[in-house]
């Protein structure tokens, strides 16, 4: 039986930013396109593989973890590179996780979405890793709608054998008349068919998009909703425990102590973990609707806050929360951005992926006057992670890597993941 999945855009906003920036004499404008990924749902169910390096088709979340970095290839799985030498990465093969985008690492053991599932892989031998597990349904509300994207193709499958995994995302030349006609048409959803639905440890390390996080025995995985929180102390064999409702529209999670800082849409969230199985709200802070990330130092929370897309502000900026009193976050400053993705921080030194503005580099020892250190232009950015000795970046399928220096950091090597 042949089911079609009708997506049509009713935010105006979206399709007038393309337009705008990109209006041809001949009628057409370029539009970032969401095109869906469909798998079978036999070939879903045993399709964790291991198999050699390939081009990376859309760049997604970056983590590392001892000499190695993964690089997740949205959807689709994990790229796996041998950072033993910064200054010479080397690829080394690719994981095929259907439907994943988020990793986390404790003692050699791979935690990974693959939609509604948890996948365990053992890596203690990375030449030659190894399947663990799959706890089915065990993720909810985990598939995400490409909210960047200005159009959102018809999804047509067969539903009973085949299973919709994510989208793929590509710049496309569109007649504008024909997008501004469903411009004002509501969104029609079909029935979608997405999957049922005593020694020191070693963890790794993601970046400030991140859903999953693993502090001590416990892993989180936020969803839209919820955090979902495993029990991880028979690292091979992990216990789903009560989940959590945190909300709506939850994106990312950071740690810091005792707490958790849930980026959302709507606000920032922080729950207390002190009772690990049983995170408690302690507070809020609501700043509109947008897509934000979170990162914590010192007395200060910092959210990037990005508008214009399906997020639904017009308008991206850098916040600073005062947390020193965690119960009541208060806004301390705000810095206008283009289009934040991922920050982190180093010192006093703060990173801001701003997306097609490249990267920025602060020096955050004053708040409320940041200095500027260094503007990468010219390269699409999405996320970083400052490592003690070097940062990591990722984006527009390109792996970067820069050395701290004592006011600013320079380019340490940098590849195409393509």
């Amino acid at each position: 039986m042949k089911k079609k999945i009708l997506f049509i855009l009713t935010l105006t906003t979206l399709v007038f930013v393309s337009c705008d920036k990109n209006d041809d004499n001949d009628g057409y404008a370029e539009y970032l396109v969401a095109k869906p990924l469909v798998i079978n749902k036999a070939e879903f169910a045993n399709s964790v593989d291991i198999i050699a390096p390939r081009p990376i088709e859309e760049s997604g979340k970056v983590y590392t973890y001892k000499d190695y970095i993964f690089i997740n290839d949205k959807f689709q799985g994990i790229h796996v590179i041998n950072n033993s030498n910064p200054s010479q990465p080397r690829k080394m093969g690719f994981i095929e996780i259907p439907g994943n985008v988020d990793i986390s690492v404790k003692d050699d053991f791979l935690y990974a979405d693959s939609l509604s599932d948890l996948i365990v892989i053992d890596i203690s031998n990375i030449t030659d890793i190894k399947f663990v597990k799959r706890l089915e349904n065990v993720l909810h509300n985990n598939i995400f709608w490409p909210f960047e994207a200005d159009i959102v193709e018809n999804a047509d499958f067969d539903y009973e054998t085949e299973i919709l995994i994510g989208w793929k995302t590509v710049t496309e030349r569109r007649l504008i008349s024909e997008v501004e006609e469903n411009r004002n048409i509501d969104i029609m959803f079909g029935d979608l068919a997405l999957a049922n639905t005593a020694e020191r440890s070693t963890t790794g390390q993601g970046g400030s998009l991140a859903r999953f996080k693993i502090v001590d025995d416990y892993l989180y995985a936020v969803d839209s909703h919820n955090i979902n929180i495993f029990n991880i102390s028979d690292l091979d064999n992990p216990q789903d425990l009560e989940d959590v409702y945190a909300g709506f529209d939850i994106e990312t999670i950071f740690n810091r102590g005792n707490h958790l800082f849930l980026g959302s849409m709507r606000g920032m969230y922080i729950y207390d973990i002190t009772t690990p199985d049983k995170p408690t709200l302690v507070s809020e802070f609501e700043h509109g609707t947008a897509c934000d990330p979170v990162v914590v130092d010192g007395d200060y929370a910092y959210v990037t806050l990005r508008g214009g897309n399906g997020c639904g502000a017009l308008e991206s900026g850098l916040f600073i929360v005062d947390i020193s009193d965690i119960a009541n976050p208060e806004l301390a400053k705000t810095y206008p951005m283009d289009e934040p993705y991922g920050l982190g921080i180093k010192d006093e030194k703060l990173f801001v992926c701003d997306g097609k503005s490249g990267l920025k580099v602060y020096d955050k020892t004053d708040i409320e006057d940041l200095k500027t250190l260094n503007h990468f232009k010219d390269i699409v950015t999405f996320d970083v992670i400052p490592l003690e000795s070097h940062l990591i970046m990722v984006g527009d399928e390109i792996l970067y890597q820069y050395e701290y220096l004592d006011d600013r950091i320079r380019l340490l090597s940098q590849i195409g993941l393509n």
